[in-house]
């Protein structure tokens, strides 16, 4: 099979891994920068190029988008859909998992527990909003954020109000976010791929910390997920309409909690930790989806 890899650098140990799983399959495999594709637009002339050349004849395409490209990237994914490239994950399913109250809606719409969540426009408003959350500490997150970038804790109400009047003040829209104590800065990310859980890590926030990422420091370890917490993960993939993600999800009194679905996942850290072939179970999910054309 032809293969395109939407990735901005060919060296990312994601990008290379995919690359490799796929050569290693005997498939031709094509790394290409989407920032420096360009669309042409036109009845019946519709076409993509890149350095000139344009691009056809591939069997799948697998979309690594970065966060700040998604407006960009998801314009040149939707175009190899028009063009009748199957896409592991689709443009509409990738935008909806990066805007964060679009995809917990979405969510909430299909019953996946999660964590009771607030948007609210107007700061006048602060006091009602987080009654119907709950009482501080809570979370508030800034919808553009990624990786615990945005993302405060606020312990009491006047701190609430200071940071939702700070964001306001620089026109930031924020999610108000109920704070899960029992999770004490634990949380899991399980990789899925079609309609299985494929590798999971669990991620412990370091002391004084409650942002679980691993580039704050957190620490990771192999942990096996239970039914429900597979399912859950799965299920939030498949309303998202994604065929790849990464599920965040936290344990809390109340069962498995989803905080966020990643349509990017990273591979480094979980297959290192884990052993699992997370790229080669990418490459053959693709293979399977082709090969029932």
């Amino acid at each position: 099979m032809n293969i395109t890899i939407l990735s901005r650098n060919k060296n990312l140990y994601s990008t290379n891994r995919l690359y490799n799983a796929g050569t290693k399959r005997g498939h031709n495999i094509t790394i290409i920068d989407y920032l420096r594709c360009y669309i042409n637009i036109g009845q019946n002339q519709s076409a993509i190029y890149y350095d000139g050349e344009k691009q056809s004849n591939f069997d799948a395409v697998l979309p690594r988008i970065g966060a700040s490209q998604t407006s960009y990237g998801t314009a040149i994914v939707r175009q190899f859909e028009m063009m009748g490239n199957f896409c592991i994950n689709t443009s509409d399913a990738i935008k909806a998992s990066r805007d964060k109250l679009r995809s917990l809606q979405i969510l909430a719409k299909h019953g996946i527990n999660m964590p009771v969540t607030g948007y609210a426009s107007h700061t006048m408003d602060i006091h009602d909003v987080i009654e119907k959350v709950g009482k501080t500490p809570l979370i508030m997150k800034l919808l553009q954020g990624t990786q615990g970038n945005g993302v405060v804790l606020a312990e009491t109400m006047k701190t609430a109000e200071s940071v939702m009047n700070a964001f306001k003040q620089v026109d930031a829209d924020i999610l108000i976010q109920e704070f899960i104590k029992e999770s004490s800065g634990i949380d899991i990310r399980a990789i899925v791929v079609g309609d299985k859980v494929v590798a999971a890590m669990q991620r412990v926030a370091p002391q004084g910390e409650f942002r679980s990422n691993v580039h704050r420091g957190a620490t990771t370890k192999h942990i096996n997920l239970t039914q429900e917490e597979e399912d859950i993960a799965i299920q939030s993939t498949k309303v998202l309409g994604l065929n790849l993600a990464g599920v965040d999800l936290m344990r809390s009194k109340r069962g498995p909690l989803v905080l966020e679905v990643n349509s990017s996942p990273g591979l480094q850290g979980i297959e290192l930790l884990t052993g699992a072939d997370v790229a080669g179970e990418i490459i053959s999910f693709i293979e399977n989806i082709c090969n029932k054309k």
